[in-house]
Formats: structure tokens, sequence, C-alpha cells
């Protein structure tokens, strides 16, 4: 049974092992419409998500993503793909709150992520098959995990929020 948000939000770990599973199609669809329900400044959706599940391509992602090969372990790697010709002021905020909704999908499912932000754009670009009018934003890979990573320390709430004004601490 699927998590609730909270419960989603809560629990997501970045999880760097994965079982070798397949991803289930429906599995896969759900997780991609979290995405495609995102919002999005003016609702222009300046993005492409590309879903990398053949082995061979998933290895070649991996390498441009600096030489992380445990990438190439999940079933899926999804790229976050902006369109800046649709929204060149917003486009990286709205594929990093689609990429967001995917990745809390994915733990509700019980999926691993792992937000990836270190990569070579060219090389990434070269690898999907991209035009230059299109930006890689992140990645995430996805699958079953192989690990149970334990969380990590988070600042205290005091630090994150304040209400009403700065430095009156939320909590």
């Amino acid at each position: 049974m699927p998590l609730d948000t909270l419960q989603a939000i809560a629990t997501r770990h970045s999880v760097r092992r994965y079982a070798p599973a397949p991803l289930p199609a429906a599995d896969l669809q759900a997780i991609l419409e979290a995405g495609r329900q995102a919002p999005s400044a003016g609702n222009r959706q300046p993005w492409h998500m590309v879903v990398v599940q053949e082995e061979e391509q998933r290895r070649a992602l991996a390498a441009a993503c600096m030489g992380q090969s445990w990438l190439a372990g999940a079933s899926a790697i999804i790229a976050g793909v902006g369109k800046p010709d649709v929204s060149e002021k917003w486009y990286r905020v709205d594929v990093a709150i689609a990429l967001e909704n995917m990745i809390l999908a994915a733990t509700a499912l019980g999926y691993g992520t792992c937000w990836i932000g270190a990569f070579n754009q060219d090389q990434v670009r070269a690898v999907l098959g991209l035009p230059n009018t299109m930006e890689v934003v992140a990645l995430t890979p996805l699958g079953r995990p192989a690990e149970q990573p334990e969380p990590r320390p988070r600042m205290p709430m005091g630090e994150f929020a304040s209400l009403e004004r700065y430095g009156v601490p939320a909590g």
C-alpha cells in the first residue's frame, strides 16, 4: 500500500544501491504522472523527462555523471530536462518541482531515488540525444533499494524557519 504524502516526505532517503528488479510499467506511469501534474510558472510546463532503462544507456549516463557507476545498477534513470525557450526564467525550478513530485511518488511506491546534480551537461545531452536548445537540470536513479540508509541529520526547525520576521523561531 502506498505511503501518504507526509510519510513519503519523512521516509525518503538517497539510495545508492539497488536490487536487480524490473520496473513495472504501471509504477513507471504513476511516477511519471506525478511529475506531469506538477505546478509550473504560468503553467508553461517547460520540461521533458527522459526515462533510460536499457543497461548500456544507463552505463553511459553513469559515466556522464562524473563516473558515478553505481547509477547503472538502478532499474531506470530519469533525466529531468528543461526547455529554456518555453520559460527562460523558471524552467530549472519547474523541472525540479516535477522531479521532486516523481521522487516522492517513487518513495510512496517503495522505490529508491537519489537527486543527481553532478554531471557533464554536454555528455548527458549526447547520451540522451537532446538538442542544444534543451538543458538537463537533474537526474535520479529509480529502483528497488538494496539498502535502507540511515536518516541524515536535519537542522533544527528554529534555524530552518521563522515566524512573521526573520529570527523568530518557528519551532
